[in-house]
């Protein structure tokens, strides 16, 4: 599945990011990432987002992997209306393991959910759907493996246009390296949750 990383534009472009057989690699910069306000009572907005805009309803799917060694480095997509009402999806490194983590940021206050996966892993297939007033991620491990749902959250069904993509960040340093094999972003696969 080959991706035209050069019809997609750059929020907060990272120091290096390149086009090679295995996708798009990117190596983060400094302290980067997306939050706004809650808990940690701050706002940051400059994590790196390569997306296009989309309208309506749509799914979007891709399948990365990175050398997650730091607290909080984290890869994965992003639907985003605005800095203060966006959602973000994927690995993210705490307590020392990977964790299937998902932060909904609306009208400025962020909430985070996340929960372990099987370790190793180091890559993983991620879809994010906008259905109406919700937004649906599902992961999987393995290719072969069915989906399973990681969360269903609502997001304002109000927000028509929204730029969606994938993202890297790196809270506590520079350097997180992940590599986007593929991305795709079309019409909703599916209304089922089971």
């Amino acid at each position: 599945m080959s991706t035209d990383w050069n019809a997609l534009s750059w929020l907060n472009p990272p120091p290096l990011s390149e086009s090679t057989t295995d996708g798009l690699r990117l190596v983060t910069g400094s302290e980067t990432d997306f939050w706004q306000q809650t808990y940690y009572g701050f706002h940051r907005d400059n994590g790196h987002f390569l997306h296009r805009s989309r309208a309506g309803d749509f799914t979007a799917e891709t399948r990365f992997s990175g050398r997650y060694e730091t607290l909080y480095d984290q890869a994965g997509l992003m639907i985003r209306r605005d800095a203060r009402n966006w959602m973000k999806c994927g690995i993210e490194y705490t307590d020392g393991r990977c964790h299937l983590s998902t932060v909904v940021t609306v009208e400025g206050r962020s909430d985070w959910s996340a929960f372990a996966l099987p370790a190793p892993i180091s890559t993983l297939d991620l879809k994010a759907s906008r259905l109406g007033d919700a937004l649906f991620v599902q992961y999987r491990t393995e290719p072969a493996l069915p989906w399973q749902m990681a969360r269903l959250a609502g997001f304002p069904a109000e927000f028509d246009h929204l730029d969606v993509g994938v993202m890297a960040c790196s809270p506590q340093r520079a350097g997180f390296e992940a590599v986007f094999h593929h991305f795709t972003l079309g019409d909703p696969e599916s209304r089922d949750i089971h």
